[in-house]
């Protein structure tokens, strides 16, 4: 599926572009083929710690798992700490030399992350990496106790104000790596830099989901590039269309329809555990699908400036009270 450069071939390629084969368990199973079957090592995350947020159910406890497995020492961070314990018992169960524990963090509330953070400051040396996969779709425009629209504030704001607190951990790390799980939903969505808060037009929570996700990655390379002084690497990347519980939730009828065509967790929690445990070097501020840099836009209308996603940097990092200096 890639050249001897690790470039994709035109098969990988097409399998991509014609979105249903690629993005469904058809496209993995058949790039895999290609994968290295050491790659990552089997004890490539031993003696590392990673936070995974979202990680009770579906691709985020799968990540979690994936990465035990390795050796990491990982941190659930969930809303609901009983709901966490219960994931945390179903990893050991499976993996019963798995490390891993819980902290209570909302991505949404800016206490709770703060709180989150400060915790971990106290009882972590390092963090080697961040995985921020806790996501939702909301059924209607919901606002938090801060004023912002939530899908904004959990996938977006959240993520920064985490990030941002969590610096000085990543950066005792040796070459930390932080990952956005986004969504390939965003391809159909232009950069909403002059409606952040979705205060316009008739409110739709799959479009809002989408648009937050094009954001994230809109956002990538400027996180890479503002962390670099810190050797803290930033990826986004999308897992396909996988079962889910938030998917059976959110998207019940496209989960009737595709459901046989749906990736496992475990499928669609793959590039998340290879970007953050691969020995290879990666170049920073990409937005990454099964194991390979694939491109940020397919429709010529979803392009944006880089002054657009300026104004955007700025608005979030203040919005999400993180000074912008």
């Amino acid at each position: 599926m890639t050249d001897a450069s690790g470039t994709p071939t035109f098969f990988d390629t097409m399998l991509d572009r014609t979105i249903v084969p690629g993005y469904s368990r058809l496209g993995f199973r058949l790039r895999r083929r290609g994968w290295p079957a050491d790659d990552p090592q089997r004890d490539a995350m031993q003696g590392r710690t990673a936070l995974v947020t979202g990680s009770n159910s579906g691709i985020g406890k799968a990540i979690a798992a994936g990465l035990a497995g390795l050796g990491c020492s990982v941190v659930l961070a969930v809303r609901d700490r009983e709901r966490g314990e219960q994931a945390c018992q179903e990893i050991r169960a499976a993996d019963p030399a798995a490390e891993v524990s819980v902290t209570v963090c909302d991505v949404s509330d800016p206490s709770s992350v703060t709180a989150c953070a400060d915790e971990l400051t106290d009882r972590l040396p390092q963090l080697d990496v961040l995985i921020h996969n806790a996501g939702l779709l909301p059924p209607r425009r919901i606002e938090t106790a801060d004023g912002h629209e939530t899908t904004l504030a959990t996938h977006v704001l959240g993520p920064l104000l985490l990030t941002d607190r969590l610096v000085p951990l990543l950066d005792a790390a040796d070459g930390s790596r932080v990952i956005l799980m986004s969504s390939g939903g965003m391809y159909a969505q232009r950069l909403a830099v002059d409606d952040p808060e979705y205060r316009h037009g008739r409110y739709s929570g799959t479009t809002a989901y989408a648009r937050t996700k094009r954001m994230q990655v809109a956002l990538t390379p400027l996180l890479a590039e503002h962390y670099a002084p810190q050797r803290i690497s930033v990826h986004s990347m999308h897992p396909g269309w996988a079962d889910t519980p938030g998917v059976i939730t959110s998207l019940p009828a496209f989960h009737r329809l595709m459901r046989p065509l749906l990736r496992t967790p475990a499928e669609g929690a793959d590039t998340a555990i290879w970007l953050a445990a691969t020995s290879a070097a990666l170049p920073s501020g990409r937005f990454w699908h099964d194991r390979r840099v694939r491109p940020e836009h397919y429709l010529s209308r979803t392009h944006y400036t880089p002054d657009e996603a300026w104004r955007l940097w700025l608005f979030c990092r203040e919005a999400a009270g993180i000074a912008v200096g």
